[in-house]
């Protein structure tokens, strides 16, 4: 699989599942079969250990007053970092491939208005089964500090 070019989107990839032996791997061929991540339009930027950045691009559809960005899908941008970071890495994946976000939590600082948001998210702790993560939503253009969370990832 072709890699991205840090801090360039990736681009929609095929996989079988022979070819997911890593998280990072899991997870680009995952973000563009997913109804839900494709409604929204979040794409990847880049995955290192542990570690996503994506992106949503902004969108009247996932607006909620004039300009600004629906807490619902910040909510949702901080859940889709959760998931992003707990299986992005060069670890093996679990022969059953599902996961499921256990717990999170949104503080919301500061409204995101006309811009793209940036999701950086960073895996704390891997266990063997659960993943403890931290991200933060900011502005693209001006890096404003949006909102922040924390989750519990179940892999497997």
């Amino acid at each position: 699989m072709p890699e991205p070019t840090t801090g360039t989107e990736t681009e929609p990839t095929t996989s079988t599942e022979a070819d997911l032996t890593t998280g990072t791997e899991t997870m680009r061929a995952f973000f563009p079969t997913s109804p839900f991540i494709s409604t929204l339009g979040v794409r990847i930027v880049d995955l290192g250990e542990g570690t996503a950045h994506l992106r949503l691009p902004f969108r009247d559809a996932n607006t909620t007053v004039g300009p600004m960005v629906h807490g619902g899908a910040i909510g949702a941008c901080v859940d889709l970092g959760i998931m992003a970071a707990a299986w992005a890495g060069d670890g093996p994946v679990p022969e059953q491939l599902r996961g499921v976000t256990v717990s999170m939590s949104v503080n919301f600082i500061a409204p995101a208005m006309n811009d793209d948001i940036d999701i950086v998210a960073t895996r704390l702790r891997r266990g063997r089964r659960l993943s403890h993560c931290a991200v933060e939503i900011r502005t693209r253009t001006d890096d404003q500090l949006v909102a922040t969370g924390a989750g519990v990832y179940q892999v497997g």
